[in-house]
């Protein structure tokens, strides 16, 4: 196993000289695009982590999920799981933090556990892919798409709660 990286930079450097090919040349070409797409979405990065800093800090998250509670509290939805539906879509890593949570809280093959498994397997970090993916070629106009990924978020929250609920009980 610890033989992979080496020997695909091995078969690469083999295969760049078979094809006639400076391989150092492509690397360092490629090293310097590499730190362009980098020099030009760094902006919208550092933009959007002090965002999730502050939406952390203000407490937002908080005051969503007491509003939402009524709704879900209707509906039978464990709310204890959404702080993590609605803090997945703007930082993966907090989402993280809270899996952890519930997992240390309720365990691991708990009904909580399993439906914020599923949803962290099934729900995307939405506004970092965004801002990587259009940032990275220069779209400013995202149209649709915010729109189109949070419905997939709210969907995959939706749906999680769904499969573990027949899947497990």
């Amino acid at each position: 196993m610890e033989y992979i990286i080496p020997a695909f930079l091995v078969f690469t450097v083999v295969f760049g000289l078979v094809k006639r090919i400076n391989v150092f040349d492509a690397f360092t070409d490629g090293a310097k695009q590499g730190l362009f797409t980098l020099y030009s979405i760094a902006p919208t990065m550092i933009g959007l982590i002090v965002c999730v800093n502050m939406l952390k800090a203000s407490g937002l998250t908080d005051f969503i999920v007491t509003l939402v509670k009524p709704v879900t509290d209707f509906f039978h939805f464990p709310s204890e799981i959404l702080p993590m539906a609605v803090l997945r879509p703007v930082s993966g890593s907090g989402a993280t933090a809270l899996l952890t949570g519930i997992y240390k809280d309720y365990g691991a093959d708990s009904f909580l556990g399993r439906c914020a498994s599923v949803l962290a397997g099934s729900s995307e970090t939405t506004f970092y892919a965004i801002t990587m993916y259009f940032g990275s070629i220069g779209i400013k106009k995202i149209r649709h798409t915010l729109i189109s990924a949070l419905a997939a978020d709210f969907t995959a929250v939706i749906m999680s709660v769904v499969t573990v609920s027949i899947f497990f009980t």
